[in-house]
């Protein structure tokens, strides 16, 4: 049985995607599958009585855990896999479940500690909350949407469950989408034997366009957001002057008016939110994709979608990035929030012949290797296995 709460439609998710990929992925192998949604488009439409009503449920719904334990009754599931909780199903669903079945929970971001999912606050990387184990920084800065009040019923959410021991107790597996977050999580508190590494796979084979049939072109794929560091890439574009590649920008967000003002005249294309299918022909016709992140992301799907399409990738050297782009190897490695760092590193990688396209040849050995449907497949059955071994051993 699969949870999950869809994120607002109006914001696009790497996470209802993934959500949706896993879903699949397993009917497809002859797996018998339930699913069991909630969808936040319904808070947003009834404005703050929603709100209101959402943030009571934060912490704990009992709503959904009582609903969760009768679908768990009729399909006798031997796995309930959550991938996000937030914010109408709450994570009393895992103390519903109890023994019924083993109970797995894909760490997209960074939540379970941190109120604010992104562990960033004022355009820079924190980890106050993760580090010290405690909810007060989040509070005292109001990390959360910027305010103290929304950011209350998070924190909470937060500090009950690990009151009550919710990670160490109720949940079989966890599964973290690198060794990074994998690592900084059990800094945390969660229990190390108990977390797995499963990157994101792309479904399918597609196939690569050759070096010699694409456009001189880069493209950024994502949120226009503070976290994405797209201010920071617009910054290079304006250092590299005359000579630089025409630069796509796929996406939107609340930074779009402004960087847009600050491109003026530079070789930067927005193109706006596009569909996955047209997101992909970019990616897919590009020379480089350019990912300069300022805060510890999971595992971008841009970057699979990439190494799919045989793309080479320029990734700041942050968090899980460094060790999913090998440096020279699929792509480069520049330093994060650094425009200089970022124009040098992409311009020596542009003007060198041939570096590019044998990257890119890298960076399709990379996803045969690594992200696969069938090699994802295999490595989450193998977690569901050790999930269904401890909560037996629990019994």
């Amino acid at each position: 049985m699969l949870l999950h709460n869809y994120y607002g439609s109006g914001a696009p998710s790497g996470e209802n995607k993934v959500f949706e990929a896993e879903k699949a992925l397993l009917e497809q192998n002859g797996h018998d599958v339930a699913i069991f949604t909630r969808h936040s488009d319904g808070v947003l439409e009834q404005g703050l009585r929603g709100a209101l009503s959402a943030a009571a449920v934060v912490p704990w719904n009992p709503f959904s855990a009582r609903a969760v334990a009768q679908a768990v009754a009729y399909f006798k599931p031997d796995v309930v896999h959550a991938h996000n909780t937030f914010p109408l199903i709450s994570p009393s669903i895992f103390h519903a479940v109890g023994s019924s079945a083993a109970r797995v929970l894909t760490l997209h971001n960074y939540r379970l500690l941190c109120p604010a999912a992104i562990p960033m606050r004022n355009g820079k990387v924190c980890t106050e909350c993760i580090d010290g184990r405690t909810v007060r920084p989040a509070i005292k800065y109001g990390c959360y949407r910027g305010s103290r009040l929304p950011t209350l019923p998070v924190a909470a959410n937060v500090a009950l469950h690990r009151a009550l021991g919710t990670w160490q107790q109720q949940v079989d597996a966890f599964i973290a989408l690198s060794g990074f977050q994998k690592q900084l999580m059990a800094e945390g508190g969660l229990p190390d034997t108990l977390i797995h590494v499963k990157p994101n796979f792309y479904a399918g084979n597609p196939s690569v366009v050759p070096f010699a049939d694409r456009p001189n072109h880069v493209v950024f794929v994502g949120r226009l957001g503070e976290e994405k560091g797209v201010r920071t890439l617009v910054k290079a574009w304006r250092q590299w002057g005359q000579g630089a590649p025409l630069l796509r920008i796929v996406g939107d967000g609340p930074l779009r008016a402004e960087l847009q003002q600050e491109a003026d005249g530079l070789q930067v294309e927005f193109l706006g939110q596009l569909s996955a299918k047209a997101a992909e022909e970019q990616i897919s016709t590009a020379r480089l994709l350019v990912l300069p992140s300022e805060w510890f992301e999971g595992f971008p799907m841009v970057l699979r979608e990439a190494f799919a399409f045989g793309t080479p990738v320029a990734v700041s050297d942050l968090g899980p990035l460094p060790s999913i782009v090998t440096d020279s190897v699929n792509g480069v490695v520049f330093a994060p929030g650094n425009a200089h760092s970022l124009m040098t590193t992409v311009a020596n990688a542009w003007n060198t012949p041939d570096m590019l396209a044998v990257m890119g040849r890298s960076a399709r050995a990379e996803f045969l290797s690594k992200y696969t449907s069938a090699i994802n497949h295999d490595i989450l059955l193998g977690i569901y296995e050790k999930a269904i071994a401890m909560s037996r051993q629990r019994q």
